[in-house]
């Protein structure tokens, strides 16, 4: 049985979370942390990490990124490997991760669907034809208009890892409003749209002449983010100190 603390219990996916932990036996939600009390939970609620002390073997993260300098220092001290799914992270928390990762096993993962990624390995193979023969890219990513962040965590990290593919010699531009030129061949574009209740939508587009290719993921419900990350946390409790993400969960399941 795993035991999990779940940071940001009482938002949307803090909930989800917390229905399907209820209806898996072989984990467990024993705390959860949250600013909010509106929600009656099973499990004890404390106002902030620091004030938990209820033993657990891995934290699921879904809180605001001003929380996770302190999640991450929890983790560390007492030992519990953490999946950190807040997006919209600063360079120096995604140091401050890294150095993290070194004493405690986190896993990082913008998106913790599986066809997102499966999408990111496709991705490569896909950039390593269409930029060489001079195709342009550009990523647009549509939320709900409740997401703080944009461009999305996941938009980026599928740029990401097209640039990687491409040396990461590639600019990312987010906006074009005061470029008065032709577009350069050696960037990325990076598009956000905001409305209604878009759970999340992301399109990857290799524009060529004559001949356009799309790679496209629509995320109905966040259930497939929720079952990630449980997943996730049963994966990560026990693992040795160092960063992980999604693909190690992906490849434990298939071995």
């Amino acid at each position: 049985m795993t035991r999990v603390i779940m940071h940001g219990c009482n938002g949307r996916m803090g909930q989800m979370i917390t229905g399907i932990v209820a209806a898996d036996p072989d984990i467990e939600i024993v705390a959860g942390v949250d600013v909010s009390d509106h929600i009656q939970n099973t499990y004890p609620v404390f106002k902030t990490i620091k004030e938990c002390n209820v033993q657990a073997d891995a934290i699921i993260d879904f809180a605001n990124c001003a929380a996770v300098d302190d999640l991450l220092d929890y983790s560390v001290e007492k030992q519990i490997p953490v999946v950190l799914c807040t997006t919209g992270l600063s360079e120096a928390q995604l140091a401050k991760m890294k150095e993290a990762s070194t004493k405690v096993a986190v896993l990082k993962s913008a998106n913790m669907s599986l066809g997102i990624n499966t999408l990111l390995k496709l991705l490569k193979d896909a950039t390593a034809v269409f930029a060489n023969a001079g195709f342009d890219i550009e990523v647009v990513e549509k939320h709900h208009n409740q997401k703080l962040d944009a461009p999305s965590g996941t938009a980026l990290a599928l740029a990401d890892s097209i640039n990687e593919e491409l040396n990461n010699e590639y600019e990312y531009v987010y906006d074009r409003s005061t470029r008065r030129e032709k577009r350069p061949q050696k960037e990325i574009g990076i598009s956000a749209v905001r409305g209604g209740s878009i759970v999340g939508e992301h399109d990857v587009i290799f524009a060529g002449m004559d001949e356009v290719i799309t790679f496209s993921h629509t995320a109905y419900s966040r259930a497939v983010f929720a079952k990630g990350a449980v997943s996730a946390a049963k994966f990560l409790a026990g693992q040795p100190a160092g960063m992980y993400d999604m693909s190690d969960v992906i490849n434990s399941a298939t071995k």
